[in-house]
Protein backbone atom coordinates (compact mmCIF):
# COMPACT_ATOMS: atom_id res chain seq x y z
CA UNK A 1 0.00 0.00 0.00
CA UNK A 2 1.26 3.46 -0.88
CA UNK A 3 0.69 6.26 1.64
CA UNK A 4 0.56 9.73 0.07
CA UNK A 5 0.04 13.07 1.78
CA UNK A 6 -0.14 15.71 -0.92
CA UNK A 7 -2.43 16.35 -3.86
CA UNK A 8 0.55 16.21 -6.21
CA UNK A 9 1.71 12.83 -4.87
CA UNK A 10 -1.83 11.51 -5.04
CA UNK A 11 -2.25 12.54 -8.67
CA UNK A 12 1.18 11.18 -9.62
CA UNK A 13 0.40 7.86 -7.95
CA UNK A 14 -3.02 7.45 -9.55
CA UNK A 15 -1.77 8.51 -12.98
CA UNK A 16 0.57 5.51 -12.95
CA UNK A 17 -2.44 3.24 -13.38
CA UNK A 18 -3.81 2.55 -16.85
CA UNK A 19 -6.71 4.78 -17.95
CA UNK A 20 -8.99 1.74 -18.06
CA UNK A 21 -8.47 0.94 -14.35
CA UNK A 22 -11.60 1.30 -12.23
CA UNK A 23 -10.99 3.23 -9.02
CA UNK A 24 -13.06 2.81 -5.86
CA UNK A 25 -12.87 5.37 -3.08
CA UNK A 26 -13.63 5.14 0.63
CA UNK A 27 -13.52 8.46 2.53
CA UNK A 28 -12.86 8.14 6.27
CA UNK A 29 -11.77 10.24 9.24
CA UNK A 30 -9.57 7.46 10.56
CA UNK A 31 -10.01 5.60 13.87
CA UNK A 32 -10.97 2.72 11.62
CA UNK A 33 -13.21 -0.19 12.55
CA UNK A 34 -14.94 -3.14 10.87
CA UNK A 35 -17.53 -0.83 9.35
CA UNK A 36 -14.83 0.95 7.37
CA UNK A 37 -13.30 -2.37 6.37
CA UNK A 38 -16.66 -3.46 4.98
CA UNK A 39 -16.63 -0.37 2.74
CA UNK A 40 -13.12 -1.33 1.64
CA UNK A 41 -14.23 -4.89 0.90
CA UNK A 42 -17.12 -3.62 -1.22
CA UNK A 43 -14.75 -1.37 -3.15
CA UNK A 44 -12.18 -4.09 -3.74
CA UNK A 45 -14.84 -6.48 -5.00
CA UNK A 46 -16.05 -4.05 -7.68
CA UNK A 47 -12.94 -2.05 -8.67
CA UNK A 48 -9.33 -2.57 -9.75
CA UNK A 49 -7.83 -0.03 -7.34
CA UNK A 50 -9.09 1.11 -3.93
CA UNK A 51 -8.15 4.47 -2.44
CA UNK A 52 -8.95 5.31 1.19
CA UNK A 53 -8.64 8.83 2.56
CA UNK A 54 -7.91 9.41 6.24
CA UNK A 55 -8.67 13.03 7.03
CA UNK A 56 -10.35 14.47 10.12
CA UNK A 57 -12.28 17.22 8.39
CA UNK A 58 -12.36 20.29 10.65
CA UNK A 59 -15.08 22.04 8.65
CA UNK A 60 -17.77 19.49 9.53
CA UNK A 61 -17.41 19.89 13.29
CA UNK A 62 -19.64 22.50 14.90
CA UNK A 63 -17.99 21.91 18.28
CA UNK A 64 -14.26 22.54 18.77
CA UNK A 65 -14.11 20.17 21.76
CA UNK A 66 -15.66 17.39 19.68
CA UNK A 67 -13.00 17.92 17.02
CA UNK A 68 -10.22 17.87 19.62
CA UNK A 69 -11.53 14.65 21.20
CA UNK A 70 -12.02 12.81 17.92
CA UNK A 71 -9.88 9.64 18.14
CA UNK A 72 -6.74 9.51 16.01
CA UNK A 73 -4.33 6.58 15.54
CA UNK A 74 -2.71 6.76 12.12
CA UNK A 75 -0.27 3.88 12.71
CA UNK A 76 -3.16 1.56 13.48
CA UNK A 77 -5.12 2.86 10.48
CA UNK A 78 -2.18 2.23 8.15
CA UNK A 79 -1.80 -1.33 9.40
CA UNK A 80 -5.51 -2.08 9.06
CA UNK A 81 -5.75 -0.70 5.53
CA UNK A 82 -2.61 -2.50 4.39
CA UNK A 83 -3.97 -5.79 5.78
CA UNK A 84 -7.29 -5.12 4.01
CA UNK A 85 -5.59 -4.84 0.63
CA UNK A 86 -5.99 -1.11 0.06
CA UNK A 87 -3.83 0.20 -2.77
CA UNK A 88 -3.48 3.87 -1.82
CA UNK A 89 -4.02 5.69 1.47
CA UNK A 90 -4.41 9.44 1.13
CA UNK A 91 -3.63 11.17 4.45
CA UNK A 92 -3.43 14.90 3.76
CA UNK A 93 -2.87 17.68 6.23
CA UNK A 94 -5.54 20.35 6.53
CA UNK A 95 -3.50 22.75 4.38
CA UNK A 96 -3.63 20.29 1.45
CA UNK A 97 -7.42 20.25 1.50
CA UNK A 98 -8.02 23.83 2.62
CA UNK A 99 -5.17 26.11 1.48
CA UNK A 100 -4.86 29.45 3.27
CA UNK A 101 -6.81 31.23 0.53
CA UNK A 102 -9.66 28.69 0.44
CA UNK A 103 -12.95 30.61 0.07
CA UNK A 104 -15.43 28.28 -1.66
CA UNK A 105 -18.00 26.09 0.05
CA UNK A 106 -20.56 23.59 -1.25
CA UNK A 107 -24.10 23.72 0.11
CA UNK A 108 -26.79 21.11 -0.55
CA UNK A 109 -30.30 22.33 0.28
CA UNK A 110 -33.49 20.45 1.08
CA UNK A 111 -32.29 17.21 2.59
CA UNK A 112 -29.92 19.14 4.90
CA UNK A 113 -32.67 21.28 6.41
CA UNK A 114 -33.74 18.70 9.00
CA UNK A 115 -32.33 16.39 11.67
CA UNK A 116 -28.50 16.64 11.64
CA UNK A 117 -28.79 19.90 9.73
CA UNK A 118 -30.73 21.43 12.63
CA UNK A 119 -28.67 20.04 15.48
CA UNK A 120 -25.27 20.51 13.83
CA UNK A 121 -25.33 23.86 12.00
CA UNK A 122 -22.76 24.00 9.20
CA UNK A 123 -22.00 20.28 9.43
CA UNK A 124 -23.27 19.37 5.99
CA UNK A 125 -21.59 22.35 4.37
CA UNK A 126 -18.33 20.90 5.64
CA UNK A 127 -19.25 17.38 4.52
CA UNK A 128 -20.38 18.46 1.05
CA UNK A 129 -17.29 20.60 0.54
CA UNK A 130 -14.72 18.02 1.61
CA UNK A 131 -16.44 15.22 -0.32
CA UNK A 132 -16.51 17.37 -3.46
CA UNK A 133 -12.81 18.21 -3.05
CA UNK A 134 -11.81 14.60 -2.45
CA UNK A 135 -13.86 13.35 -5.39
CA UNK A 136 -12.21 15.97 -7.61
CA UNK A 137 -8.75 14.97 -6.38
CA UNK A 138 -9.22 11.21 -6.70
CA UNK A 139 -11.67 11.02 -9.62
CA UNK A 140 -13.04 7.61 -8.65
CA UNK A 141 -15.60 5.62 -10.56
CA UNK A 142 -17.36 4.63 -7.33
CA UNK A 143 -17.37 6.04 -3.79
CA UNK A 144 -18.59 4.11 -0.75
CA UNK A 145 -20.50 5.46 2.25
CA UNK A 146 -22.05 3.65 5.22
CA UNK A 147 -25.80 3.68 5.77
CA UNK A 148 -25.26 4.43 9.46
CA UNK A 149 -24.90 8.04 8.35
CA UNK A 150 -28.11 7.85 6.33
CA UNK A 151 -28.64 11.59 5.94
CA UNK A 152 -25.02 12.05 4.85
CA UNK A 153 -25.51 9.34 2.22
CA UNK A 154 -28.50 11.24 0.83
CA UNK A 155 -26.55 14.51 0.84
CA UNK A 156 -23.58 13.02 -1.01
CA UNK A 157 -25.82 11.30 -3.54
CA UNK A 158 -27.58 14.60 -4.21
CA UNK A 159 -24.38 16.61 -4.65
CA UNK A 160 -22.77 14.01 -6.94
CA UNK A 161 -25.87 14.09 -9.14
CA UNK A 162 -26.33 17.86 -9.12
CA UNK A 163 -22.67 18.68 -9.77
CA UNK A 164 -22.41 15.92 -12.42
CA UNK A 165 -19.31 14.49 -10.75
CA UNK A 166 -19.44 11.28 -12.81
CA UNK A 167 -19.17 8.99 -9.82
CA UNK A 168 -21.45 6.24 -8.56
CA UNK A 169 -22.30 6.69 -4.87
CA UNK A 170 -22.69 3.30 -3.21
CA UNK A 171 -24.41 2.90 0.16
CA UNK A 172 -23.26 -0.01 2.34
CA UNK A 173 -25.40 -1.46 5.17
CA UNK A 174 -24.47 -0.61 8.75
CA UNK A 175 -22.04 -2.97 10.44
CA UNK A 176 -22.84 -3.65 14.09
CA UNK A 177 -21.05 -4.81 17.20
CA UNK A 178 -22.10 -8.14 18.66
CA UNK A 179 -24.38 -6.27 21.08
CA UNK A 180 -26.15 -4.42 18.24
CA UNK A 181 -24.39 -1.06 18.66
CA UNK A 182 -23.68 0.52 15.30
CA UNK A 183 -19.96 0.59 14.53
CA UNK A 184 -18.63 4.10 15.08
CA UNK A 185 -15.26 5.66 15.85
CA UNK A 186 -17.01 7.42 18.75
CA UNK A 187 -17.75 4.09 20.46
CA UNK A 188 -14.17 4.08 21.74
CA UNK A 189 -15.11 6.95 24.04
CA UNK A 190 -17.87 4.99 25.77
CA UNK A 191 -17.23 3.50 29.18
CA UNK A 192 -18.71 0.11 30.06
CA UNK A 193 -21.79 1.59 31.75
CA UNK A 194 -22.41 4.11 28.97
CA UNK A 195 -22.04 1.43 26.32
CA UNK A 196 -24.68 -0.71 28.02
CA UNK A 197 -27.08 2.25 27.95
CA UNK A 198 -26.19 3.07 24.33
CA UNK A 199 -27.44 -0.34 23.24
CA UNK A 200 -30.90 1.00 23.94
CA UNK A 201 -30.75 3.10 20.77
CA UNK A 202 -30.66 0.11 18.45
CA UNK A 203 -33.08 -1.80 20.68
CA UNK A 204 -35.62 1.03 20.30
CA UNK A 205 -35.18 1.06 16.53
CA UNK A 206 -35.64 -2.70 16.35
CA UNK A 207 -38.78 -2.53 18.50
CA UNK A 208 -40.20 0.02 16.05
CA UNK A 209 -39.30 -2.18 13.09
CA UNK A 210 -40.93 -5.17 14.80
CA UNK A 211 -44.20 -3.25 15.23
CA UNK A 212 -44.05 -2.31 11.54
CA UNK A 213 -43.58 -5.98 10.59
CA UNK A 214 -46.60 -6.81 12.76
CA UNK A 215 -48.70 -4.51 10.56
CA UNK A 216 -48.59 -1.05 12.13
CA UNK A 217 -48.48 1.64 9.42
CA UNK A 218 -49.37 4.78 11.40
CA UNK A 219 -46.11 6.73 11.54
CA UNK A 220 -47.16 8.61 14.66
CA UNK A 221 -47.86 5.38 16.52
CA UNK A 222 -44.50 3.99 15.45
CA UNK A 223 -42.77 7.19 16.51
CA UNK A 224 -44.50 7.11 19.90
CA UNK A 225 -43.26 3.55 20.41
CA UNK A 226 -39.75 4.67 19.47
CA UNK A 227 -39.80 7.50 22.01
CA UNK A 228 -41.19 5.27 24.74
CA UNK A 229 -38.46 2.69 24.19
CA UNK A 230 -35.74 5.36 24.30
CA UNK A 231 -37.23 6.91 27.44
CA UNK A 232 -36.54 3.68 29.30
CA UNK A 233 -32.82 4.46 28.98
CA UNK A 234 -32.97 7.39 31.39
CA UNK A 235 -29.34 8.45 30.89
CA UNK A 236 -29.76 8.97 27.15
CA UNK A 237 -30.24 12.56 26.02
CA UNK A 238 -32.31 12.26 22.85
CA UNK A 239 -31.91 14.98 20.22
CA UNK A 240 -34.31 13.48 17.73
CA UNK A 241 -36.12 10.19 17.22
CA UNK A 242 -38.37 10.06 14.20
CA UNK A 243 -39.99 8.08 11.40
CA UNK A 244 -39.62 9.83 8.04
CA UNK A 245 -39.68 9.30 4.30
CA UNK A 246 -36.46 7.43 3.51
CA UNK A 247 -35.60 9.53 0.44
CA UNK A 248 -36.57 13.05 1.57
CA UNK A 249 -36.42 12.77 5.39
CA UNK A 250 -39.73 14.61 5.51
CA UNK A 251 -42.35 13.83 8.13
CA UNK A 252 -45.03 11.31 7.18
CA UNK A 253 -48.30 10.24 8.77
CA UNK A 254 -48.51 6.74 7.28
CA UNK A 255 -45.85 4.37 5.99
CA UNK A 256 -46.96 3.75 2.40
CA UNK A 257 -43.49 3.82 0.86
CA UNK A 258 -39.94 3.20 2.12
CA UNK A 259 -39.41 4.99 5.43
CA UNK A 260 -36.56 5.26 7.89
CA UNK A 261 -36.32 5.32 11.67
CA UNK A 262 -33.58 7.79 12.70
CA UNK A 263 -32.22 8.53 16.16
CA UNK A 264 -29.56 10.85 17.55
CA UNK A 265 -28.78 10.66 21.26
CA UNK A 266 -25.92 11.39 23.63
CA UNK A 267 -24.64 9.59 26.68
CA UNK A 268 -21.76 10.76 28.87
CA UNK A 269 -20.99 13.46 26.33
CA UNK A 270 -20.70 11.04 23.40
CA UNK A 271 -23.15 11.74 20.58
CA UNK A 272 -24.37 8.68 18.64
CA UNK A 273 -26.62 8.27 15.61
CA UNK A 274 -28.32 5.18 14.25
CA UNK A 275 -31.15 4.28 11.91
CA UNK A 276 -33.02 1.43 10.30
CA UNK A 277 -35.42 0.86 7.40
CA UNK A 278 -39.17 0.41 7.36
CA UNK A 279 -40.47 -1.17 4.18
Amino acid sequence: MQVVRTRHALRTTLDEYAPTVRIGFVPTMGALHRGHLQLVAQSRSANDVTVVSVFVNPSQFDNADDLARYPRDEARDVAMLADAGVDVMFAPGAEEVYPADHATWVTVTGVTDVLEGVFRPGHFRGVATVVTLLLRMIRPHRAYFGEKDWQQLLVVTQLARDLMLNVEIVGVPTVREADGLAMSSRNARLGESARAKARGINAAIRATQDRYVQGERDALVLESLLHAALAREVELTVEYATVVNAATLRAITHVHEPARVLVAAAIDGVRLIDNGPLG
